[in-house]
């Protein structure tokens, strides 16, 4: 069976620390060709991780998208940029697996998914948490029923930007920083976890700070969530100062404590009512890989919807529209 060839389209830390090597490692699958904003840097790029295609680099990404043996795309530009480039893959009839968030706003990231569905081309989201192997631990745990009825969750991740130069900083490139970095994967581990048995999210209340630099987006962003059963949660994400990133539920018979397992390894501590979570250490950018290439020969849908894509963005515009404060 032919491997599934994907071209990566930004070549920024993402891609070179995590989504090209973790791509290396899905067996089925091969990076064919690489887009970058120089061909110069495109071209050194596919070098260092043997890109396949004859001529792999690219300076635009219509150039790349041409090429009849090019199955998918990994988008991993800054935000502002998805939305384009994942349309254009799309139209193209290649398979989009989209950094977080899908796009700068909800309305354009609907756009995405029905252009990829209009197309009959998978579209996936890098929400590498779901991935962890100890996450999933948790995940089929809630779902028997371990901690009884769920009540809260609260997700703290935080981190210390050196200053306000960051793209996500930028209205521009970017809606969002902090919640963009990460607490759009807080949001996404608290609805994959409780959804199952509250419901849907009802309500949504917000704090947002941007005092220390002053910039239009997010520095720090308290968000407080209700779902349909009454149950609640909590994401405090900053991008000001180093803090433990900790994830914790309670339930009506106990409670789950995860420690140091939000970031890009799979690696920290869980306790499940109690009990210490054994795992085996895996990659989670490659779960998610692996997940999107499965998909695409057809063996089951992508982990994260389009829609599921649609609504994270939907809360977060809601939660900075609703607190335009300092």
């Amino acid at each position: 069976m032919r491997p599934i060839r994907y071209a990566m389209v930004g070549t920024g830390t993402a891609a070179e620390l995590l989504l090209t090597p973790a791509l290396k490692a899905v067996e089925g699958a091969v990076l064919w060709s690489v887009v970058s904003r120089t061909v110069e840097r495109a071209e050194q790029f596919a070098a260092e991780h043997g890109a396949q295609a004859p001529a792999p680099a690219h300076e635009r990404l219509a150039d790349c998208l041409a090429d009849p043996d090019l199955d998918a795309v990994i988008i991993a530009t800054p935000d502002a940029l998805h939305a384009e480039q994942a349309v254009a893959a799309a139209r193209a009839g290649k398979h989009v697996f989209c950094e977080k968030p899908l796009a700068t706003s909800s309305a354009a990231a609907r756009a995405v998914v029905d252009v990829c569905m209009m197309h009959g081309v998978c579209l996936g989201v890098g929400y590498h948490h779901r991935f962890h192997a100890g996450h999933r631990a948790v995940a089929q745990a809630l779902g028997g029923g371990a901690v009884g009825r769920l009540h809260h969750m609260r997700v703290q991740w935080s981190y210390r930007a050196k200053n306000a130069s960051n793209w996500r900083a930028k209205r521009e490139l970017a809606a969002f920083w902090a919640l963009a970095g990460v607490g759009t994967h807080a949001l996404d581990l608290v609805r994959w976890w409780m959804m199952p048995t509250c419901g849907e999210v009802s309500q949504v209340r917000s704090m947002i700070s941007r005092a220390a630099w002053g910039g239009p987006n997010d520095e720090t962003a308290l968000l407080l969530l209700r779902f349909e059963s009454g149950a609640t949660a909590e994401i405090m994400a900053s991008v000001l100062f180093d803090s433990p990133r900790r994830v914790d539920l309670y339930g009506s018979e106990g409670s789950v404590h995860c420690e140091g397992t939000l970031g890009p390894y799979g690696e920290g501590t869980i306790v499940v009512a109690g009990e210490e979570v054994r795992w085996e250490l895996a990659g989670p950018y490659e779960g998610e890989l692996r997940d999107f290439t499965e998909a695409i020969r057809g063996f089951h849908p992508p982990e994260v919807s389009g829609d599921e894509a649609v609504r994270n963005i939907e809360i977060l515009e809601h939660a900075v529209s609703t607190d335009r404060g300092g």
